[in-house]
């Protein structure tokens, strides 16, 4: 029997913690030019996964 696999690319995107899983703002890797400063600004820092979407990435992750 092999090993289960994790889902890589839910792994460097998703963050553990004790209230859920954390993340990171989309629209924030390139093309940065043509945002204002106020919406780079707001799009920083993480926030929490919704509750909704804690199922799948339970799932993605194999967390028990």
């Amino acid at each position: 029997m092999s090993k289960a696999k994790i889902h890589s690319g839910a792994a460097k995107r998703f963050k553990k913690t004790a209230g859920g899983y954390k993340r990171k703002s989309a629209h924030k890797s390139h093309i940065l030019t043509k945002m204002t400063t106020k919406r780079k600004r707001q799009l920083r820092g993480t926030s929490m996964v919704d509750q909704a979407d804690k199922v799948l990435i339970d799932r993605m992750l194999r967390a028990k």
